[in-house]
């Protein structure tokens, strides 16, 4: 026969101790999602003169390298205790002659696995390094 001291205990357990039906909402570093920035840091490499550069672009500007006008749409990172990743929203267009612009890349570019969405081109090799946030203040003192 069981106690009624054992039947309360047993009644409370269940809703004491989480289930596969109620989970544990996500706390702390969990509950905070990928970091957002302003600029994404792009590497370049012009493969006719071996020329590689570091470019800053900021969201949703325009940067220049060669024929390439380069335009960030979205850039991402994952917070400091999660494995590092960092995702760009990349805009590529190339410049011909007379101005007009071919839409050769746009898409996402994962900073560790660049040749999984890479871009074609015959000249020109473009990844992301990383993501930063660059205050206003710093920003419009270069213009």
């Amino acid at each position: 026969m069981v106690s009624p001291a054992t039947a309360q205990d047993t009644a409370a357990a269940p809703s004491d101790q989480p289930t596969d039906s109620q989970p544990i909402p996500p706390t702390g570093a969990e509950a905070t999602d990928n970091v957002s920035h302003n600029v994404v840091v792009l590497r370049a490499l012009d493969k006719i003169t071996a020329r590689i550069t570091e470019l800053d672009v900021p969201i949703g500007k325009e940067v220049r390298f060669g024929t390439l006008a380069l335009t960030a749409k979205y850039c991402r990172t994952r917070p400091p205790i999660e494995p590092p990743e960092t995702y760009a929203y990349l805009q590529i267009d190339d410049i011909k002659r007379a101005g007009k612009r071919e839409r050769i890349f746009d898409g996402w570019m994962v900073a560790s696995s660049p040749a999984l969405n890479p871009l074609e081109h015959p000249v020109y090799d473009v990844w992301v390094m990383s993501c930063k946030t660059v205050s206003p203040e710093a920003t419009s003192g270069s213009e």
